[in-house]
């Protein structure tokens, strides 16, 4: 058998071998985000029960929360999703300096998701157990941003791997599990700030 014959079924096959092994990473990050999808599905089921119930559900001297800061908090995070698949774009073009300059864009809109709520958080009147409705505020609030954080994270480390020569020419997983996490969380915050700030 001619040998460029040979090295090129094997070739085939490593390919193949390279894209089953994505796909099932992917399969499995799915399933983890499902998981995580359970997890926050049960917190809105808890906080909407307490919501509907409660005799007094906010706390004493508290008539409603502020929704102008959340607001533009929540349109720079979801508009950050746009941003990360323009990364995911540029990535699939090989074109990683828009890849990093979108990458950091989506990092920058995150962070200042992030520091928008500490600043929430540090004015306001009400603690984790100031009443169940502290307590959810600040469980479902701290929780998802707990995620925000990771997804930085993962956004830095796959940004950090872009430098590495030829580490995306044999699959774009990493970056394609952390959009897709990204935009998890982009989600989850839209349903929250429709519980916790416009149903008020």
């Amino acid at each position: 058998m001619d040998s460029s014959i040979v090295s090129e079924e094997l070739h085939h096959a490593a390919h193949g071998h390279v894209h089953d092994e994505e796909g099932n990473k992917m399969f499995g990050f799915i399933v983890f985000l499902i998981s995580e999808t359970f997890i926050f599905l049960s917190f809105f089921a808890g906080y909407t029960i307490y919501k509907t119930t409660a005799i007094d559900w906010l706390p004493p001297g508290v008539s409603g929360l502020e929704v102008k800061d959340p607001a533009i908090n929540t349109v720079v995070l979801v508009s950050s999703s746009f941003v990360i698949y323009l990364a995911e774009r540029a990535l699939q073009r090989h074109d990683l300096t828009k890849f990093r300059l979108f990458l950091l864009l989506t990092i920058a809109m995150g962070t200042y998701f992030l520091v928008g709520q500490a600043i929430e958080w540090s004015h306001l009147s009400f603690g984790f157990t100031t009443g169940v409705f502290g307590g959810m505020f600040y469980l479902l609030t701290g929780f998802h941003g707990l995620h925000v954080f990771t997804g930085i994270l993962l956004q830095l480390i796959v940004f950090g791997r872009s430098f590495i020569p030829g580490n995306y020419d044999s699959g774009h997983f990493g970056v394609n599990a952390t959009s897709l996490f990204w935009h998890f969380v982009d989600v989850i915050w839209i349903v929250l700030f429709i519980l916790i700030y416009l149903w008020q």
